[in-house]
């Protein structure tokens, strides 16, 4: 019978598992820290659930809702407050709600006149026909105007990537848009055009899915998801080493504490296992570390990586003879520090209502925090009663020395900005914080490089599978669907 290993315990690597156990499918995740879930953490304490990594979790695709249902979650699932669906964002020292309507948006004071002429006008403006990639800054400039990006989109970059909308490409972090242009011409157009070809894929628009959560935070998925697989998830195991002979991998594993270092195959002798496939649901960075050697004596043809050009990597340095070339590629891929600071307060305590999704804040608007979720008005039973819980994310490519503060200031910072934005007096009632070192892959200009890198990865390196945030999308949704497609993509190959 054929078995898979799956190198990492996020919700990647979780989902995939699931669905090859379900298939039939042996199957292993080797896991090398304590925990499943990945950047999911959710913590209950003094009546407060904070979430520390994603809040919830968009319906774009059938497979997340089926996900929920295979796993016996839907009688857990909760769905937002209906009153909590205003968004925000920080324009003139306030956050003021985004227009959730066309005749809204032209009465708004998020935007000046001009912005709204050049809404008007987008229709009419030439999609890009010479080929270059753009960042999503050019982007939004050329197809409406610098004041779009100043108080709308560079608030949209720091919530969704922690990301520089001047360094992230169009094409690859936000390929929708750059799809719509090509297709319509128009973004306008391709909203209201492109609504009906969405339907019949059964696929939604981010801003008009479905959002959810679990009566006890998003750690209810990967923690059921563990439970259902059982001995089949090993932690506190790191795997350091892939070797491949003939159509089975040998996997080299260092355990316990030794699994929580950075990953070196140097000298390692650690136990070893075997498996049909590998799957790779880890980090971009880790990959880059992961040794994998491949017989010197299969033919095949030259393996000519595509790396990007202001790289100055060389691709066999240090490696022994049948290492597989191109790895340390992935080094370069940017993941900037994120700190998620989780503040209770009295609902006294707090001038602004608080009634909606969160508020997003702009760089030019010159404050510390990305953004804040508040998070007790999205569900239930997130904050004692009489208070609520906000939860605010620092640092990411706008001020990343801001994440590594100690906590304290952390939490001082955040606590004086949220007095300006919201009205708050009094200190927290609760209060604790993440950091994320490496928290979110950027895809970068250029990206689509790496992209390519591990395509061609697959096809050198039969039955070596990449999956997960790096590769197929960020977001929590992304990362089931790449999860499940994956574990699809093996069914079909033991089933010839």
């Amino acid at each position: 019978m054929n078995s898979v290993a799956i190198i990492g315990a996020g919700i990647t690597g979780l989902t995939a598992a699931f669905y090859l156990k379900r298939k039939g499918i042996p199957v292993t995740v080797y896991e090398a820290s304590d925990r499943v879930g990945g950047v999911i953490q959710s913590l209950r304490r003094d009546g407060f659930l904070a979430e520390f990594g994603p809040n919830t979790i968009l319906e774009t695709s059938p497979k997340i809702a089926e996900l929920v249902r295979d796993a016996g979650l839907q009688p857990r699932r909760l769905d937002p407050d209906p009153g909590a669906e205003a968004r925000y964002v920080v324009r003139y020292k306030r956050p003021i709600a985004m227009p959730a309507s066309p005749p809204g948006f032209f009465t708004t004071d998020l935007f000046t006149w001009r912005a709204k002429l050049a809404v008007l006008r987008e229709p009419f403006v030439p999609r890009r026909r010479d080929g270059k990639e753009e960042s999503i800054a050019e982007f939004v400039v050329r197809r409406l105007n610098q004041e779009f990006l100043d108080h709308a989109i560079d608030a949209l970059v720091a919530g969704v990537y922690a990301g520089d909308p001047y360094k992230l490409s169009v094409s690859q972090a936000f390929p929708r848009l750059a799809r719509l242009e090509e297709r319509y011409g128009s973004l306008i157009k391709g909203q209201l055009l492109g609504a009906r070809e969405r339907k019949r894929r059964a696929e939604v628009a981010r801003d008009r899915a479905e959002k959810f959560s679990f009566d006890e935070g998003l750690q209810v998925l990967p923690d059921t998801l563990r439970e259902q697989l059982g001995d089949a998830v090993r932690l506190n195991t790191a795997v350091v080493k892939l070797t491949q002979a003939g159509r089975e991998w040998t996997l080299t594993l260092s355990e316990g504490q030794a699994a929580r270092a950075p990953f070196s195959a140097n000298g390692v002798k650690g136990h070893q296992v075997r498996h049909d496939a590998v799957v790779y649901c880890g980090t971009a960075y880790q990959l880059a570390e992961l040794q994998v050697l491949l017989p010197t004596n299969k033919p095949h043809e030259p393996f000519a990586p595509s790396l990007p050009p202001q790289s100055d990597t060389r691709v066999s340095a240090g490696r022994e003879e049948g290492a597989l070339p191109g790895l340390a590629a992935f080094s370069e891929i940017r993941y900037p520090p994120v700190a998620s600071v989780a503040l209770g307060f009295r609902r006294e305590d707090v001038a602004h209502p608080c009634q909606g999704f969160g508020m997003l804040i702009p760089k030019i608007e010159r404050f510390n925090i990305l953004g804040t979720i508040f998070s007790s008005a999205l569900f239930p039973n997130r904050a004692p009663a009489g208070h609520l819980i906000l939860t605010s994310y620092v640092g990411g490519e706008r001020c990343p020395e801001l994440a590594s503060l100690p906590r304290e200031k952390l939490y001082e910072l955040t606590c004086e900005d949220l007095r300006v934005l919201l009205g708050v007096q009094g200190k927290p009632t609760f209060q604790h914080c993440v950091l994320y070192p490496k928290a979110i892959p950027q895809y970068n200009i250029g990206y689509g490089r790496y992209r390519d890198l591990m395509a061609e990865i697959e096809t050198r390196a039969c039955g070596l599978f990449l999956a997960g945030h790096y590769r197929d999308g960020i977001s929590l949704g992304d990362c089931i669907v790449s999860g499940r497609n994956v574990a699809e993509r093996l069914a079909a190959l033991f089933s010839r």
